[in-house]
């Protein structure tokens, strides 16, 4: 006769039983604790330290992306300004060059915050000619200068997140 497998309990949760452990350190976790990777189930702990490895953004990379990009996206808001019902055809690859740029000055080093003060930056950019607009009730002007907005920022943040378009 076989023996029994002692029973296992959650390392998270001491009332749950479960089968699984982590395939990196092998602790107990329940469905609710185990996160499914190409690889197998992992802990959430575990997850957390693989996703510290990808961020290589030093301090300086923060007030260095800002810049660029504030400054690039008021001068592409310009030109929005300018093209007018064309920017819908402009505006992404706008984008996608100020997130190259950026990535350029930051030396392609990475973090989700960065990315996330990248889009910042770019509203702010984009909000003088915006705000002029607005005060000078110019209603086309404002619709193409949003759409400008929302196309730009979208394709830029994607593209230095590392999801491709097109």
């Amino acid at each position: 006769m076989t023996e029994a497998l002692p029973k296992m309990y959650c390392a998270n949760h001491p009332t749950v039983e479960t089968s699984l452990r982590c395939n990196r350190c092998e602790k107990p976790i329940c469905a609710k604790c185990a996160v499914l990777t190409p690889t197998g189930y992992r802990c959430k702990e575990c997850i957390k330290l693989q996703q510290k490895v990808f961020v290589t953004a030093r301090w300086y990379d923060y007030p260095l992306i800002f810049i660029v990009v504030a400054v690039l996206t008021y001068i592409g808001s310009l030109i929005a300004a300018r093209i007018s019902f064309f920017i819908i055809l402009v505006a992404p690859g706008i984008g996608v060059g100020i997130a190259e740029l950026a990535r350029l000055v930051t030396g392609k080093r990475r973090s989700r915050e960065l990315y996330i003060l990248a889009a910042i930056a770019a509203v702010i950019g984009c909000l003088p000619v915006i705000i002029a607009f607005i005060t000078h009730f110019i209603l086309l002007g404002f619709i193409f200068q949003a759409i400008y907005a929302v196309l730009m920022i979208s394709s830029m943040f994607y593209r230095l997140s590392g999801i491709r378009i097109g």
